[in-house]
């Protein structure tokens, strides 16, 4: 008996040794992540927003965390390539991703088919920021109001064009909301990127768009572009002669958010590492002046509140989407 007590404690003993012997190489990789470049895939082009928080992010993860991170971008259909190509990434940590309204809220609610699911298919790690989108046209047309704005495009109806920086985007959706709420006739041209759309409205081949301030402000500050609303609730803080277009069309809001994800499957003390870093980055002093100097709310949260409030707004965009029958295929 004392001998077959022995021999089990012994043998117990070596698969506990075994086991720690098997499990050391994982834990030892996540302890020492990153131990390789880490990829942050931009679903735009470069130039916008959610490439510039992207390349954000990326230097100051690679300062804090003593590694190398870049920013790719994978522009097309909305946002919908380039994180369908985090969603099929090998969950190690090595590619993460930036999402916005567009792909992980508006997306899944307005095309019929999209290559992932902006819930299951993802980790996400942190909510970054928000994006107010100002109502922007030709400082060379008449209109210097809204409801001047209106009564020209009532006057001619289905002769003009709203750009967007994609079908689906929150620029698109401000652009449908608009035609609904002011009952105007406009067609929706969608482009690549918010610095083509800049060009064109530059060039008068495009009568007005919804944007993201940090790529309009500049332009309007320059007196080459003009400003007649935000779509945010309220009057900016820092543009108090702006009006909101809530004060037009009560209820109307089409603010843009980002945040970053992971593959689904990503070692938790990875994510749990790369969220709480995301936050602390948001609440640098140096970042969040960088960022509030272009219009730009840092936010930073975990994951369980991001998750939280991604699923309010798919509902709420899930309304609006259905309102004004927006279907893509």
């Amino acid at each position: 008996m004392m001998r077959m007590r022995v021999g089990t404690r012994l043998w117990l003993g070596l698969l506990g040794l075994a086991a720690l012997a098997l499990a050391a190489p994982g834990a030892r990789a996540q302890a020492d992540y990153p131990a390789k470049t880490v990829t942050i895939v931009v679903p735009f082009a470069a130039g916008g927003t959610t490439d510039m928080l992207g390349r954000i992010l990326a230097d100051r993860l690679g300062q804090r965390l003593k590694g190398t991170f870049i920013v790719e971008n994978k522009a097309g259909a909305g946002g919908n390539i380039g994180v369908s190509s985090v969603a099929k990434a090998t969950p190690d940590g090595y590619t993460l991703g930036m999402g916005t309204v567009s792909t992980h809220s508006i997306n899944p609610n307005v095309y019929k088919t999209i290559p992932y699911d902006h819930v299951k298919d993802f980790i996400p790690l942190s909510l970054v920021a928000s994006v107010p989108n100002i109502l922007l046209v030709n400082p060379e047309i008449s209109a210097k109001t809204v409801p001047e704005l209106v009564a020209l495009l009532k006057k001619e109806p289905g002769k003009h064009a709203f750009a967007s920086s994609g079908a689906g985007t929150s620029i698109h959706l401000a652009g449908e909301l608009f035609k609904l709420a002011s009952g105007t006739d406009l067609v929706h041209v969608p482009y690549r990127s918010s610095g083509q759309i800049t060009q064109d409205l530059l060039s008068g081949k495009i009568l007005m768009t919804f944007d993201n301030i940090t790529i309009a402000w500049p332009h309007v500050q320059a007196g080459k572009l003009r400003a007649l609303a935000t779509a945010t609730p309220e009057r900016l803080p820092f543009a108090k002669d702006l009006p909101a277009m809530s004060e037009f069309y009560p209820g109307f809001a089409a603010t843009s958010w980002h945040g970053i994800f992971a593959p689904a499957g990503t070692p938790k003390a990875i994510t749990d590492k790369l969220s709480t870093e995301v936050q602390a980055i948001l609440r640098e002093p140096e970042t969040v002046a960088k960022l509030k100097a272009v219009g730009v709310t840092p936010i930073g949260s975990n994951s369980a509140e991001f998750a939280a409030f991604i699923a309010s707004e798919t509902a709420r965009w899930k309304e609006v989407a259905a309102k004004a029958n927006i279907k893509i295929e």
